[in-house]
C-alpha cells in the first residue's frame, strides 16, 4: 500500500520528466566529460523512475531493470566512456552540425510532436501509460537528435544510449514486458557498446581522430 500522502502521478511525471530533462541536459553539453555525467545522471534518474514503476505495478522484475540500469549505465558505461576519452586522449571539446540553440530549440520542437503524436494514438489508454510514452519518445528523438548534431564518435555512443534509456522507460511504463526480454535487450545493448568502443579505437587508429567526418573525407582512400 502507497502512503495516502503520496500522489502517484506527481511522482511518475517528476521522475519521467526529470529523465526528459536531463535529455535536454545532455544536448546543451559541448565536452566530452559534461556529455558524460549529464548520461550517468540520466541513467540513475531512469533507474529511480523504473523502480517507482516495479513498486507502482508490484513487479518485481522491473527492479532487476532498475539495478541493471544503474549499474550498466550509470556507473559501468561512464567509467569506460571516460577511460576511452584518458587514453585515446581525445579533444575534450565536441563540435556540432548547428549551434547549441538551434539543437535545443530543436529538441523542443521534437518533445512537441511527440506529444502530439501519442496523446491521440494512446487517447484510450490508461494516464500513466499515456504519459510514459510520451515521454519515452520524445527521448528516444532527443537522443537521435544528438547522434545527429554531434561530430564526436563519443558523443554518438552516447546519443544512441540515451535512445535506449527512452525504450526502457517506454517498457517499463507500457507494462507487461517479461524480465527475459529486458535482460536480453540490456545485453545486445551492451554487445553494442564495446561493438562502438571497438570503432572508435578504430577511427582513432586510422585517422588519428575521432571525428566521423573525416569518414567521408576519406573513403576514396582505398581506391
Amino acid at each position: 500500500m502507497l502512503p495516502a500522502s503520496l500522489d502517484l502521478l506527481d511522482v511518475t511525471y517528476f521522475l519521467s520528466g526529470s529523465v526528459l530533462v536531463s535529455s535536454f541536459i545532455l544536448l546543451y553539453q559541448t565536452r566530452l566529460f559534461g556529455i558524460l555525467n549529464a548520461f550517468a545522471l540520466q541513467s540513475i534518474i531512469l533507474s529511480l523512475a523504473v523502480a517507482w514503476q516495479a513498486m507502482v505495478q508490484q513487479a518485481p522484475h522491473l527492479y532487476v531493470t532498475a539495478v541493471i540500469a544503474f549499474l550498466m549505465k550509470g556507473i559501468f558505461v561512464p567509467l569506460v566512456l571516460r577511460r576511452i576519452v584518458r587514453v585515446l586522449n581525445i579533444h575534450r571539446a565536441v563540435e556540432t552540425v548547428v549551434s547549441i540553440n538551434l539543437t535545443l530549440l530543436g529538441g523542443i520542437g521534437l518533445t512537441i510532436l511527440s506529444i502530439m503524436v501519442v496523446f491521440p494514438i494512446a487517447r484510450a489508454a490508461d494516464v500513466l501509460v499515456r504519459e510514459d510514452l510520451a515521454f519515452a519518445l520524445s527521448i528516444i528523438l532527443l537522443g537521435m537528435l544528438m547522434m545527429i548534431t554531434r561530430r564526436n564518435a563519443v558523443s554518438q555512443v552516447v546519443g544512441f544510449m540515451a535512445m535506449e534509456n527512452g525504450l526502457v522507460l517506454a517498457a517499463t511504463g507500457a507494462r507487461g514486458m517479461p524480465l527475459v526480454v529486458e535482460v536480453s535487450v540490456a545485453f545486445s545493448i551492451l554487445i553494442a557498446f564495446f561493438v562502438f568502443g571497438i570503432f572508435i579505437f578504430r577511427i582513432r587508429e586510422r585517422f588519428d581522430t575521432i571525428d566521423v567526418d573525416d569518414l567521408s573525407a576519406h573513403r576514396g582512400d582505398a581506391r
